[in-house]
């Protein structure tokens, strides 16, 4: 009796992401070191100065971490509640920070004790930043209200309410020291002059506005507000330039990679999204285990800092080139080819007798029903969630085995509900694909034959019936289009085209 032979699974080319430069670059991390807050994470700023610390604001404490350590090497805990936007100035040897007690508090990097206090606000003060002069100190507020302030004399120069609504995020230009740029949750950007005694510019991003960020030449501008992440050109009046829509949940913040090339925005979907600034497609993504409510890059994009709304901070370093080398060379190191042909080039001498031990064949649970001749349970074998989701071109095989055996409308018959709508959720996601159809779409029409019967008394039937009536006439649709624009194509290489002369012989003309 011959033995069984396996179902043969055919090996389709692979339709895996591309890999680019991008992909490497943004891969080449170590496995994040995860650490634990005493709240939401609120903000992550680094100092521009070596060795580039960072100062983590979580709940009443700001933490300042080194690049490499795990525990903080400074705290600031003198808030009486929750602390917000803890900033560097660009020195590195000042800290300022508000706090939902409406008080602005200025700290010196290696003391403890609150330098300056400054009063006024009425309400949370969510947006701190530093001027380029060093001298003066932006603060926004949840009162409407943004103000400028001196440092050396502990007083408020200006104040300006435009806004009508929470002031959540402003930053300071690097170029001038008089000019800066708020957002509200008003919906509103408003670029101020503090030489004029109101804003001078405004744009409309259309979603409550949560971050803001300056390119290097400053000439643009991005916000993130809702699902939207925004560029503006400031050169042009605040022109709206790019719009993106590609995280599902609220952009929460946003940053520059070191050479300014690339963007990223983290979201409450838990993503953060690569851009590249030339054409603003996304060209990387990370994922995280909880919303995203705050990010950090290194300088050199050394490393990626990520606060969450759980209170973990996720640091993820880069891998050194010696390291890089290393795990490449493990890869690398395999058997030798000796060790596969072990024994397998021996050539027998003339009087030898080979002893030979049957091989135990295994088969997988698929193929075990159809050697029982259980067709029927073969199909719901190859219909099981993971492999018709990872691995349809499994289910495809054995659909494609029942057929050469006659047998592949025996297995289809006789479905309930849930199993008939199993399979056709599975020829919905697979039928249009050109791997698959040659297989599929027998298989369908045969469905089609055996059910015809029963439409209309099932809702769930009819649903995924729907869904594939509207699957094959866009399908079509798009076939149509095609055959229409080879035919235009075909007119225009045939137009294109040179034409000759062909000779013809004396003879045909006598003849015609």
């Amino acid at each position: 009796m011959a033995s069984f032979k396996p179902t043969k699974i055919q090996v389709y080319p692979k339709l895996g992401e591309k890999v680019t430069q991008d992909t490497l670059y943004w891969k080449n991390y170590k496995a994040p070191v995860q650490i634990k807050e005493f709240g939401a994470v609120t903000n992550i700023d680094f100092s521009p100065v070596a060795p580039h610390n960072y100062a983590v604001t979580a709940f009443t404490r700001i933490h300042i971490y080194g690049p490499f350590s795990q525990e903080p090497v400074k705290s600031f805990t003198r808030f009486k509640d929750t602390a917000y936007c803890g900033r560097f100035r660009s020195d590195g040897q000042l800290l300022v920070a508000g706090c939902e007690d409406s008080v602005v508090r200025l700290f010196d990097v290696s003391g403890k004790v609150a330098l300056r206090m400054f009063k006024g606000h009425t309400k949370a003060v969510r947006v701190t930043d530093f001027t380029s002069d060093r001298y003066h100190i932006l603060t926004g507020s949840d009162d409407y209200t943004c103000r400028l302030w001196d440092i050396p004399n502990s007083t408020e120069l200006t104040s300006y309410q435009e806004h009508t609504d929470y002031i959540r995020c402003g930053i300071t230009s690097k170029l001038n020291r008089d000019l800066f740029i708020t957002g509200s949750y008003d919906h509103t950007l408003k670029l101020f002059d503090a030489r004029v005694n109101k804003s001078v510019m405004t744009m409309d991003h259309g979603q409550p506005v949560e971050s803001l960020l300056l390119y290097p030449s400053e000439g643009l501008l991005v916000s993130a507000g809702g699902r939207y992440v925004k560029v503006w050109d400031l050169l042009k009046g605040g022109q709206p330039l790019v719009s993106l829509k590609n995280h599902h949940k609220t952009v929460t913040c946003l940053c520059l990679s070191s050479n300014g090339q690339r963007l990223l925005s983290a979201s409450l979907d838990r993503h953060v999204k690569v851009y590249n600034t030339t054409n603003y497609k996304v060209v990387h993504n990370f994922d995280y285990a909880a919303s995203i409510l705050s990010l950090g890059l290194a300088p050199d994009d050394e490393s990626i800092v990520v606060g969450m709304t759980n209170g973990i901070l996720s640091i993820k370093h880069r891998k050194s080139s010696e390291e890089t080398k290393e795990i490449s060379g493990q890869q690398k190191r395999r058997p030798a080819y000796r060790v596969f042909v072990k024994g397998k080039n021996y050539v027998p001498k003339q009087d030898d007798y080979l002893v030979s031990k049957p091989v135990k064949q295994h088969l997988a649970k698929y193929d075990k029903q159809l050697k029982r001749f259980n067709v029927s349970k073969a199909l719901d074998t190859a219909l099981e969630t993971w492999t018709r989701f990872r691995k349809p071109e499994i289910t495809v095989a054995v659909i494609k085995e029942l057929d050469r055996r006659g047998t592949l409308k025996n297995a289809l018959a006789g479905r309930d509900e849930r199993g008939l709508s199993q399979l056709l959720n599975f020829l919905v996601g697979n039928l249009v694909d050109p791997r698959f159809a040659p297989v599929l779409v027998p298989a369908t029409e045969m469905i089609l034959d055996i059910y015809q019967s029963v439409i209309g008394q099932s809702p769930v039937v009819d649903v995924q019936l729907q869904r594939l009536q509207d699957l094959l006439e866009r399908e079509i649709g798009y076939q149509q289009d095609l055959l229409e624009v080879l035919g235009m194509l075909d007119t225009m290489f045939t137009s294109s085209l040179p034409r000759k002369e062909v000779p013809c012989s004396e003879t045909f003309y006598r003849r015609f």
